[in-house]
């Protein structure tokens, strides 16, 4: 519970144990002191201001399922260590636990992808990169590989057709060999790529490309590869410059890297509260501040509206319970409702960055759940940021 004294012992934590409960509790604010990292670089610019408007929303009520429960409950019972919200661009409430403080970064998992994403729709907006280009075409040096013939849009989207076993409790699944590869965890001895690159070429086809939705990380890192490659520019270094510091980013971020320094671009940003939160609201501004489009709108409008095939796409593959008809992924963005719109980036052990167009409300919750996922607590989670949503614009009529 978000209540519970913070762990902190840090002698204990390990980087055989650092992701399990409670160790993580203290890892996911200390990334860097376990793992080599890249520096996203805020720049010398002035923060972007957000006004603070404070409301008490802690005693906010709503139903889930057969439970009525306040926002507080929420917040306790999910292991939160970080939550904020944005409404019309003001801060509404902003609150830490666990220790974490507004100048801590703390590991967003795969909010990361979102962010690389829009890194990809910057590129795009500039004409270094095609989203229908053959991902050969950039990085000749995945021919031969499961990635022949995928396009970069298939990256974006989880619809590429190559297999990687993401089951978090099975220890011989795809995605524990590559955390060792991207040093998320102590070496076991067993032969393996020296590096993600090498790694990549490895993997093999269980699907066609362009198939349904399935999610598998490691799509996102091989994306890092070619946008790295389209500009010219490593990725932490494309972060900063193309979003972290015209966003108007208060603090450094940072970027988990392998031996060669290699980005993990699926999992491994670490970024403020705030920082997420100005991420989150660059987004509801459809990619706009000061005047100056920072990622370009047709791109955050294609995110909300997919693919014609996206709906049917998400639906007859990974997708999870608690969709509603016409939900769909696109661009590394779960698309909950395209109509409103209300879209979000998520992550495992609980990050979440919330969009709700229609009340202009952003919601960011860090978090160090137990688990890597339960899908009951997302849902509540949902039901919890539309309940504030829904009751901060009741009280602007």
């Amino acid at each position: 519970m978000s209540g519970a004294p913070p762990f902190s012992p840090q002698s204990q934590v390990t980087l055989a144990n650092w992701q399990d409960p409670p160790f993580n509790r203290w890892a996911f604010q200390h990334v860097r002191e376990l793992i080599p990292t890249a520096r996203i670089s805020r720049g010398s610019g002035p923060p972007w201001q957000l006004p603070s408007d404070d409301h008490d929303i802690a005693e906010v009520r709503f139903r889930h399922e057969d439970r009525e429960l306040s926002i507080a409950d929420l917040l306790a019972d999910t292991y939160t260590d970080g939550f904020l919200v944005v409404h019309h661009g003001r801060i509404v409430t902003e609150q830490y636990f666990n220790s974490l403080a507004p100048d801590v970064p703390h590991l967003l998992m795969s909010v990361s992808k979102s962010v690389t994403s829009a890194v990809a729709g910057v590129l795009v907006g500039r004409r270094l990169l095609d989203p229908s280009a053959p991902v050969t075409d950039i990085v000749p040096e995945l021919l031969g590989t499961s990635l022949e013939g995928a396009t970069v849009q298939h990256l974006l989207d989880m619809r590429a057709g190559t297999r990687f076993d993401e089951s978090y409790d099975d220890p011989e699944a795809d995605v524990r060999t590559y955390e060792r590869v991207y040093l998320w965890r102590p070496d076991d001895g067993q032969a393996r790529p020296d590096d993600a690159l090498g790694y990549f070429a490895t993997l093999r086809n269980d699907g066609p490309h362009g198939g349904p939705f399935r999610y598998r990380s490691i799509l996102t890192d091989v994306l890092a590869w070619v946008l790295e490659r389209s500009a010219g520019t490593r990725l932490h270094e494309l972060i900063a410059a193309a979003l972290w510091q015209p966003m108007g980013a208060e603090f450094d971020a940072e970027i988990t890297v392998d031996r060669h320094g290699n980005p993990m671009a699926d999992g491994g940003i670490c970024a403020t509260l705030r920082d997420a939160a100005r991420f989150g609201q660059l987004y509801l501004q459809r990619g706009r501040l000061r005047g100056r489009e920072i990622v370009p709108a047709a791109w955050i409008d294609d995110t909300i509206r997919g693919t014609p095939d996206g709906a049917t796409a998400f639906c007859n593959g990974d997708n999870p319970d608690g969709y509603p008809p016409g939900a769909h992924y696109r661009n590394c963005w779960w698309v909950r409702d395209p109509g409103l719109p209300f879209y979000h980036a998520s992550g495992i052990n609980g990050q979440h960055v919330f969009v709700h167009v229609p009340t202009q409300t952003v919601i960011v919750k860090l978090s160090t759940w137990p688990p890597a996922w339960r899908e009951d607590w997302l849902r509540l989670t949902v039901s919890g940021v539309t309940a504030i949503a829904d009751t901060l614009e009741q009280g602007r009529r």
